[in-house]
């Protein structure tokens, strides 16, 4: 009986029927495997022309002929890609003497680093050996002073390699508005609260808001906030490093086609615009006797302040203008686009997008935004 064997007998079909494949075996191809698969079905049922089947999906006959011979020769199996690192790694070329004397040299000097047992090793056996052989020693058998605060500090440097960092955006010309975003917590005993505040970085237009928590669904929930309040008129955003800007916060960056820039460790600098403004909140409204543990009475003196901020104090870094009319002076079409697009009250909308550019505007909308939102988080 004609046929193939490919872990197992497949008999080919005759001629003018199609070909029959199992379920199980097809749904553990791969997405480009499925569309090998595609081409090979389109070559049989349009009577084996294979011209027409590379002009049909926009393939050459090499590499279809290459994909069809790998599948007559293994099946299904023949249509994923092969594995492209090399078959035989470079393997540790640490002898099993040089890895007890350096077992024993981390456990006489367990606080010394790599290179400093590399130096006693060479000088204590007369033979020269590489810190790098060190270490791997050293991770191996988890040979740290403190192995659980080691492991930590390994996965957290590990997380931090992919983090886009804020000097990425050095020469890169930048769109619209910019915003960088803090947590500022707020301890009166016996209660925590903290503020998540965001200010756009030329034009210093603010805007914070209070939560119990500094949970990155918090910060997601103050993100799609500040999102609605905008129009959704900015692409960058930048934040420190701390944790309520991770999972839920990172999740939405990406629902919404933000770039999430990270401030470098230990770098107060690189986000200087955010740290002055939290200080300006805690000396002029905290300070002032405003603060209240009741989160639906204090969100609400908050905006009335916000207002104050952005339309009527002066800044001396804006040429003693406020934020929004240095908003106004610097941009071209005189846009101001602070109002909502994502609540859920389409029947307001109409009727304030309308109203001219104001603090009474502005407190009517943010109001409306509160009353929306007050019995949670936004649902998105």
């Amino acid at each position: 009986m004609r046929g193939r064997f490919a872990g197992r007998f497949i008999p080919f079909p005759p001629k003018g029927q199609e070909l029959v494949y199992r379920v199980p075996e097809i749904t553990h191809l791969t997405k480009e495997g499925k569309n090998r698969l595609g081409w090979i079905e389109y070559h049989r049922s349009h009577g084996g022309n294979v011209s027409k089947t590379c002009r049909y999906y926009g393939i050459s006959r090499k590499t279809f002929y290459k994909w069809y011979n790998r599948y007559m020769k293994a099946g299904l199996r023949g249509l994923e890609d092969r594995r492209a690192g090399p078959y035989k790694k470079r393997q540790v070329e640490i002898t099993v003497q040089e890895e007890l004397r350096i077992r024993q040299l981390r456990k006489e000097y367990i606080r010394y680093g790599k290179e400093k047992l590399a130096i006693i090793y060479e000088c204590r056996y007369g033979e020269k050996i590489s810190a790098w052989k060190v270490y791997r020693v050293i991770r191996k058998y988890n040979l740290y002073w403190h192995p659980v605060k080691s492991e930590k500090l390994r996965r957290r440097r590990k997380m931090a390699e992919g983090k886009k960092r804020i000097t990425e955006l050095k020469n890169k010309k930048i769109e619209g508005l910019f915003f960088q975003l803090d947590t500022k917590l707020v301890w009166c005993y016996p209660a925590r609260r903290y503020i998540f505040s965001a200010i756009e970085k030329n034009t210093r237009i603010a805007f914070s808001r209070m939560y119990k928590s500094n949970s990155s669904y918090n910060a997601r929930d103050f993100l799609l906030r500040l999102y609605c309040l905008v129009n959704g008129n900015f692409k960058y955003l930048q934040t420190d490093n701390g944790s309520e800007f991770l999972k839920y916060f990172h999740d939405a960056c990406k629902d919404l086609d933000l770039d999430h820039y990270f401030s470098r460790a230990r770098t107060p600098k690189d986000h200087s615009e955010i740290e002055r403004y939290n200080r300006t909140l805690d000396e002029e409204f905290l300070q002032m006797g405003h603060y209240i543990d009741d989160l639906e009475v204090f969100n609400p003196l908050l905006t009335e302040w916000l207002i104050e901020y952005n339309f009527k104090r002066p800044h001396q870094s804006l040429g003693y203008l406020t934020p929004m009319a240095f908003l106004s002076q610097t941009s071209a079409d005189k846009v101001l686009p602070i109002y909502s697009t994502l609540t859920s009250a389409d029947k307001v909308l109409p009727i304030y997008s309308t109203l001219t550019r104001s603090p009474e505007c502005i407190r009517v909308i943010l109001r409306i935004m509160h009353g929306i939102f007050c019995c949670g988080s936004i649902a998105w």
